[in-house]
């Protein structure tokens, strides 16, 4: 059997650089107030690389009496582009200042026992953690910063569903639509954020003194959205809010199908500016939701809470306009 290879440790890197292993520790974590000159730390980098040297993730945690991970807890529900690319930016944001995301769903176990397992410094969750949860992970030295997609609180960064809603119609409306449809998903795992989205559009209709919007299933298939833009077309709806982009792309793919056209049959407006939206039959209209912001936001409340961060609370984010030629 092959002898185990012994894991490079800050000793090696220091006897390599020609420092002390105390020198080699105030780089490498970034220490302030520290008198080290810049072609030492040259010198300490190029041994890291040279050595291909991995600080010790249990070690860290024993130094610093605490772990560097951040517990990114996603409810059980599709992961969705924006969803995805707030995990992202989240990951990359907290990588900038030494802290580790670790990303998990909430199925069978609950936040509480995710945290047992991990014991990180803080918690992200998108999905609900009961009082009770709550102070109890406090309790424990964790940190709870929620994302939602409504509402208010402490630690708490609203992801607005109902205000793109109304964008949606808003915008529809500012471009002569009189009779809103909207194309809903067919999968029940997302009817959180659908129904606060259509929420928002009903609200946007009413307060426009247009009809309530007709609402229908557009799945993810250009027959049977062909046959639902075809009865939309029939009934006088000149206007329609997609739940997200990939049922706007449906919609437009049906619509093309049925011989319809975008905006001249129907405009179309959808949610989340997924990269391909720009490229779609005509280029999609649509709703950003500024994922790298949001990130950057649960970023600062998460150092604001260990005491590394600004006093401010986060702004509330809304959503915005993306203007292309399908609405």
């Amino acid at each position: 059997m092959a002898a185990r290879q012994r894991r490079i440790t800050s000793i090696d890197v220091a006897r390599e650089a020609g420092v002390s292993q105390t020198t080699v520790s105030y780089v490498l974590n970034n220490v302030p107030h520290q008198k080290i000159s810049e072609a030492t730390r040259r010198r300490i980098f190029a041994a890291v690389d040279k050595l291909n040297y991995a600080p010790s993730a249990a070690a860290r945690t024993l130094r610093r009496g605490r772990s560097d991970l951040v517990l990114v807890v996603l409810a059980d529900v599709p992961l969705g582009t924006a969803l995805a690319q707030i995990v992202e930016h989240l990951t990359d944001e907290l990588e900038r200042h030494g802290l580790t995301a670790i990303t998990r769903r909430e199925r069978r176990l609950p936040v509480t026992a995710l945290a047992g397992e991990l014991e990180p410094v803080a918690i992200v969750s998108f999905t609900p953690i009961s009082a009770e949860d709550q102070a109890s992970l406090r309790a424990a030295g964790i940190r709870v910063v929620s994302a939602r997609l409504d509402g208010s609180g402490e630690n708490i960064l609203t992801v607005p569903q109902n205000e793109i809603g109304r964008l949606q119609a808003g915008h529809l409306a500012a471009t002569g639509r009189r009779r809103i449809g909207y194309a809903a998903p067919d999968d029940p795992r997302v009817r959180e954020f659908y129904d606060l989205r259509l929420g928002g559009v009903r609200q946007a209709c009413a307060e426009l003194g247009l009809e309530p919007p007709d609402v229908r299933e557009v799945p993810l298939d250009a027959a049977t959205a062909a046959e639902v833009a075809v009865t939309w077309h029939a009934a006088g709806v000149d206007g329609v809010c997609a739940y997200n982009d990939e049922i706007a792309f449906a919609l437009l793919a049906g619509m093309r199908t049925a011989g319809l056209t975008a905006p001249g049959d129907l405009a179309v407006i959808g949610v989340d500016d997924i990269p391909l939206a720009p490229f779609a039959v005509p280029p999609l209209t649509t709703v950003n939701q500024h994922t790298q912001t949001l990130a950057g936001h649960l970023t600062e409340m998460i150092l604001r809470a260990d005491g590394a961060g600004s006093p401010q609370s986060p702004r509330t984010e809304t959503a915005s306009l993306v203007i292309r030629e399908s609405a």
